[in-house]
């Protein structure tokens, strides 16, 4: 997301003074949706792609296909407007804030305001403006029994528009850049490993793939330095900065231990359905010490790796499922150490694991690559900047 600062500025106030800043219902059409009757079982389970806000989360780009489905019945009761493909969806109630790019034809019910495009905007560039301000767009909401935002408002929003040219090669360099990020990795772990949740002969307890919640090792050394990890400094898309360090006696009791290569997996809510977890890599000394509210999961050498952990926890159908056997209330609902160890999930083959970390690692280089072909496109911004002066 800095690096879309760096090119645009702040693409709801301007920052970087581009000619082109009205109402974004002036460079779109916005099309809204709605529910058919639910009792009505002629209307669904047919062909036709319908989309909630449920269905979606913070990680989302292009969205292929949906939960449910539409017979031609149904469609034709609702009276739905078509999204054709790279629609920005944008989720205005129950939550506001949530983003994605239609990558099929679909419909959608009344919890969004979606956008089609005119000829001035390109969508993946709307996708991260939209992204960059969601905080601000979910402060706008209106309402008692939930917030939401409505038409009206939705068109009000102001946006800069840059250069055309300069948004597509945005998108351009970001087509590259989202091949390390997980939305492009989840076909090529169903394609690499099958569906992981398919019931069969060859499913078996997580607990025989990875160590979960390890305990720490006796007998270190109270002075030695150790990483520590707050929620705070782990991503959605399992980023994080450097850690700070502390010597061991600070943080041995009342945090959670960790190790080089160790996943984690954030446990309570929202966190969990945000996507919260991380390979962890160069900690202090090999050892981290963390948030109570992860899990630590740890591959055994010759049956399993980071990679296939990490990715598995951040599959759709794993964090909906974890989210439907959360323990506690309200905002302090956690997934269970007992969901984990009992989890049944196909065993896959170390060969094909190793492949994958290998794809996975491959894209992480490409992220040098990616940062200096940002410089060279913040290049170009200065000289359109000159143009239009």
């Amino acid at each position: 997301m800095s690096q879309f600062i760096e090119m645009f500025g702040d693409p709801m106030t301007n920052t970087k003074a581009w000619v082109e800043f009205g109402y974004i219902g002036n460079y779109t059409q916005i099309v809204l949706g709605t529910t058919p009757n639910s009792k009505n079982s002629s209307y669904w389970n047919g062909e036709i792609k319908w989309i909630t806000p449920a269905e979606m989360t913070e990680e989302s780009y292009y969205i292929y296909d949906t939960e449910r489905h539409l017979t031609e019945e149904g469609l034709k009761a609702a009276n739905l407007t078509l999204l054709p493909c790279r629609s920005v969806l944008f989720s205005t109630r129950a939550p506001i804030g949530k983003v994605g790019l239609v990558g099929s034809p679909m419909y959608c019910n009344q919890g969004f305001k979606n956008f089609v495009c005119g000829d001035q905007l390109n969508p993946v560039y709307l996708y991260y403006s939209l992204i960059f301000k969601r905080e601000y767009l979910v402060s706008l909401g209106t309402g008692t029994t939930f917030k939401e935002l409505s038409k009206k408002a939705v068109e009000n929003l102001k946006i800069a528009v840059p250069p055309l040219i300069l948004q597509n090669k945005f998108e351009e360099i970001y087509q590259q850049a989202d091949k390390s990020k997980f939305g492009d990795f989840k076909s090529q772990f169903i394609e690499m490993f099958g569906n992981p949740f398919e019931i069969n002969s060859e499913v078996v307890p997580l607990s025989s793939l990875c160590s979960i919640n390890p305990s720490k090792p006796k007998g270190l050394d109270d002075s030695l330095s150790v990483s520590f990890i707050p929620m705070d400094r782990i991503s959605e898309d399992g980023e994080y900065a450097e850690f700070e360090t502390k010597p061991l006696k600070d943080v041995k009791k009342g945090f959670t231990y960790c190790a080089e290569d160790d996943v984690l997996f954030a446990k309570i809510t929202p966190c969990m359905e945000n996507g919260k977890g991380a390979i962890l890599k160069g900690l202090s000394n090999g050892i981290g010490f963390g948030s109570t509210e992860f899990h630590v999961l740890r591959p055994i050498l010759g049956i399993s790796n980071s990679e296939w952990l990490y990715f598995l926890t951040k599959l759709n159908g794993f964090r909906i499922d974890a989210a439907k056997n959360m323990t506690g209330t309200g905002g302090q609902k956690r997934v269970p150490s007992s969901y984990l160890l009992n989890f049944k999930v196909l065993k896959p083959q170390l060969e094909v694991q190793r492949e994958f970390a290998k794809i996975v690692h491959q894209a992480d280089k490409s992220k040098s690559v990616i940062q200096k072909a940002l410089v060279y496109l913040n290049d170009i911004q200065s000289d359109e900047l000159g143009k239009i002066a």
